[in-house]
């Protein structure tokens, strides 16, 4: 998959206001795989490697090893996300590894590990998550091709 997001962390004590807008390429699944984040103008900005028992980060600052994408996540974008559920989520459906409640039958989408995924405009490549807890993270993706 691949396509744009954007990623807007609130402010929260001790911490300002963050946004972080990319294009990316994902590859793989919650178990193995990769994303690549790129600049405007094609410049990587960030890869992400991971496997079952480690997780690497490759930017232009060197390598850097995590026992997660948790805590590669929060060291890559500020802020740690969901990077295992993420496969799923743009496909619209729930990640298997967490239990996940649907929501309203005019809502399409669904609320899975403090986040609530819209799938509403799915069709058209757009998903929106956004976690519920502080801070407030909004996590919009901009898919080159629906699934």
């Amino acid at each position: 998959m691949s396509g744009r997001l954007s990623i807007q962390v609130d402010a929260s004590p001790g911490q300002p206001a963050n946004r972080f807008t990319a294009a990316f390429d994902l590859t793989g699944t919650a178990d193995h795989g990769q994303l690549q984040l790129n600049s405007p103008l094609g410049v990587t900005l960030a890869l992400a490697q991971w496997g079952p028992s480690e997780a690497l980060l490759v930017t232009p600052n060197g390598e850097r090893r995590f026992p997660d994408l948790e805590a590669l996540s929060r060291e890559a974008l500020g802020e740690s996300l969901p990077l295992r559920a993420l496969p799923d989520w743009l496909k619209g459906r729930p990640w298997p590894g967490a239990p996940s409640q649907a929501l309203t039958s005019n809502s399409p989408g669904f609320d899975q590990l403090d986040w609530r995924i819209d799938l509403s405009r799915l069709s058209e490549g757009w998903v929106s998550a956004d976690r519920r807890s502080a801070p407030v993270v909004a996590l919009r993706v901009r898919l080159d091709t629906p699934p």
